[in-house]
């Protein structure tokens, strides 16, 4: 990307460079990505996925457009914490953490009512006899007198 540009190791600091090469490769990450998020019509990815999923791409792809313009507002020398994009990205982080709270609540175990009451029917019967304890008679008045 530099090379494309024309911009030298001369044309600015050399303690810079890594900077710089690390910028270059993460606006080129963000390319690629972009590039295959843009080769499938929205329509038609949005059938493919669940409404939870679409609403996790939506707030993904508006954080990071608001993100990217962050970035160009640092570039253009103005300050974002003081720009309303600073809450516009606080709002939609909110709203990835409500998203984030309800996947985690569906992935929490589940209570199975039917094996809860077995466990506790189990529990709550007498237990077994000890060796050289005689068995208890749970119901005396079902005996017959002779």
């Amino acid at each position: 990307m530099m090379a494309e540009v024309g911009v030298t190791a001369e044309d600015y600091p050399t303690e810079i460079h890594e900077y710089l090469s690390a910028f270059e490769n993460s606006v080129s990450s963000v390319d690629e990505m972009l590039k295959k998020m843009m080769s499938v019509s929205r329509s038609e990815l949005l059938q493919k996925i669940e409404p939870l999923e679409q609403a996790k791409l939506d707030l993904v792809s508006a954080y990071t457009l608001n993100s990217l313009f962050w970035v160009y507002l640092t570039t253009q020398g103005m300050n974002p914490k003081e720009h309303p994009v600073k809450e516009e990205l606080e709002r939609i982080r909110s709203y990835m953490n409500r998203i984030k709270e309800m996947t985690d609540r569906k992935k929490a175990a589940r209570l199975d009512k039917g094996a809860a009451q077995r466990f506790i029917k189990h529990a709550l019967s007498d237990p077994a006899p000890e060796e050289g304890t005689p068995p208890k008679i749970k119901n005396k008045s079902k005996m017959k007198k002779k």
